[in-house]
């Protein structure tokens, strides 16, 4: 019984990166990091005609598409959504877990800005207290 519970528990944890894998590192093929600080990573992917990714995840981000296309997002459990892209329009992005296809007969660029965390700045700031 108890190497079966082990059993049960490993192979929890080896589905778990596979569920949300980096881009970078699960499709490097697709996925290049232009830039990276504290705040934001900045990617940039480039797929070609009907070229599909593999299963990996994203924070929230903002998209700005280089090239129009269309592209088939395979989610967790089996649902997909197609969205069309136009280049130079940016679009806010909830964080998630996806499979990329172009369906598109010509290629798509576009550049992904990951948010990582809050960035602390002077003017969200709380003001100094007043001395008296």
């Amino acid at each position: 019984m108890r190497r079966v519970l082990l059993f049960a528990v490993l192979l929890g944890f080896a589905a778990l990166p596979a569920a949300a894998q980096d881009p970078v590192k699960a499709d490097p093929k697709h996925y290049k990091v232009e830039f990276e600080n504290a705040q934001v990573r900045v990617l940039r992917f480039h797929y070609g005609p009907h070229e599909k990714s593999v299963m990996h995840s994203h924070p929230n981000l903002v998209l700005v598409a280089l090239t129009d296309g269309k592209i088939r997002f395979e989610l967790p459990g089996g649902k997909t959504e197609e969205r069309e892209i136009k280049a130079n329009q940016p679009a806010w992005n909830e964080a998630t877990v996806h499979n990329p296809e172009n369906l598109s007969d010509k290629p798509i660029e576009g550049i992904l800005v990951e948010i990582k965390a809050k960035a602390k700045s002077k003017a969200n700031a709380a003001p100094a207290p007043k001395k008296q």
